[in-house]
């Protein structure tokens, strides 16, 4: 099993001079990840959802943490798809040469960015972002897989070669983003791996391990995106781990819920996220607005499912050590590939997220470690 950390480089009072701060926390974070172990560190792309990401460009941001690290690997969680975004060939030549530079170490995610800011930002329509993802998977592929690439579909290219050549051959791992068991059937049809939101908790990670598996057992190959498959799945695993455990939790239910009331805002229209005291209860605050959006749904006869109600379950790593390895002890027998840590949040201090760090490269992973030597 491997271990990684996610940035959405959040902020819950947004200024010039404190957004810059908390993207050089990122880096700071993602290098001391390197030296406690973790095997992995992801980055989002997303565009003009303040507070909730301000991870716009990173590509860079990545390319800051490959020149500063040797052996970590370097994930895309994930690049924005959809051509409006950017085209293909651009997102295959960015990645190649971060491949080069940091010696082989690059993973690529594809996702929609389908909140309606987004959208709007950059002139995406919402009907073009489930085909447009597909068919730039496909390109990105075909133009790491061939000498020159050609193209013709809803875009025209080439030929002409796309340079330079990735380290990795034929290409980095391939991944998507899948919240739903729609995206993680798509995922499987099309041979790459599956990067899951888990806020849910373990027993929605085990329902979609399931309907990962079970895709993976029916397909045919013929949607396949390359000659090389990826069948990754890599399950989100909110964490902060603290010497003092009853701070852990609070740090880490107050950075969820500022986490779920920022996802409400961008892609539910609810408002705006605030940062909330520390010493709320904070658990008991996001068992109420489950209630209440159950509630909802009940009203409007629309039924109640863990991706929508997930970002207010808090039963996750949060507290000792012994707590997260507990936690991650349910998702290894559940056979997920790669625990992916969300420590950054909008709420929590530097020096929360550095110690977690230190306690998951300490005492966990090598719990893990040992445990598969054995």
């Amino acid at each position: 099993m491997k271990f990684s950390m996610i940035f959405e480089a959040q902020l819950a009072d947004p200024t010039p001079e404190r957004e810059r701060q908390v993207i050089h926390d990122c880096v700071e974070q993602a290098v001391f990840a390197e030296e406690m172990g973790f095997d992995r560190v992801w980055a989002v792309e997303h565009h003009s959802l303040t507070q909730y990401a301000h991870m716009s460009a990173s590509e860079i941001f990545l390319t800051w943490v490959a020149a500063r690290t040797e052996r970590i690997r370097i994930g895309h969680g994930v690049v924005t798809m959809p051509f409006g975004y950017q085209h293909p060939v651009r997102v295959a030549e960015r990645a190649a040469m971060l491949d080069v530079l940091s010696g082989g170490r690059v993973d690529i995610g594809a996702g929609r960015g389908a909140t309606r800011q987004e959208m709007r930002m950059f002139g995406v329509r919402r009907e073009d972002t489930h085909p447009q993802v597909e068919e730039a998977l496909r390109i990105v592929s075909a133009a790491w897989r061939k000498d020159e690439l050609e193209w013709h579909g809803t875009l025209d290219i080439g030929p002409g070669a796309v340079l330079p050549r990735p380290v990795q051959g034929p290409h980095p791992p391939l991944f998507l983003a899948c919240s739903r068991h729609d995206s993680l059937r798509l995922a499987a049809e099309l041979g790459v791996g599956a990067l899951v939101m888990g806020f849910a908790g373990a027993d929605d990670v085990r329902a979609m391990r399931t309907a990962y598996d079970e895709a993976i057992a029916a397909r045919t190959g013929e949607r396949f995106v390359s000659s090389e498959v990826n069948d990754h799945f890599s399950a989100l695993c909110p964490t902060i781990v603290l010497d003092d455990a009853e701070r852990a939790l609070r740090l880490g239910t107050r950075g969820q819920r500022f986490f779920a009331e920022s996802i409400a805002h961008w892609y539910g229209n609810g408002p705006a996220p605030t940062g909330r005291f520390e010493d709320e209860d904070h658990v008991a605050a996001l068992a109420r607005s489950r209630d209440e959006l159950v509630a909802r749904l009940h009203e409007a006869d629309v039924p109640a499912r863990p991706v929508d109600t997930g970002t207010f379950n808090t039963e996750h790593a949060y507290g000792g050590p012994r707590t997260a390895i507990a936690y991650v002890e349910r998702l290894r027998a559940i056979g997920v590939d790669e625990v992916m840590c969300l420590i950054q949040m909008g709420t929590v201090p530097q020096e929360a997220c550095m110690e977690t760090i230190r306690h998951w490269g300490e005492t966990v992973i090598p719990h893990f470690r040992k445990a598969e030597s054995a």
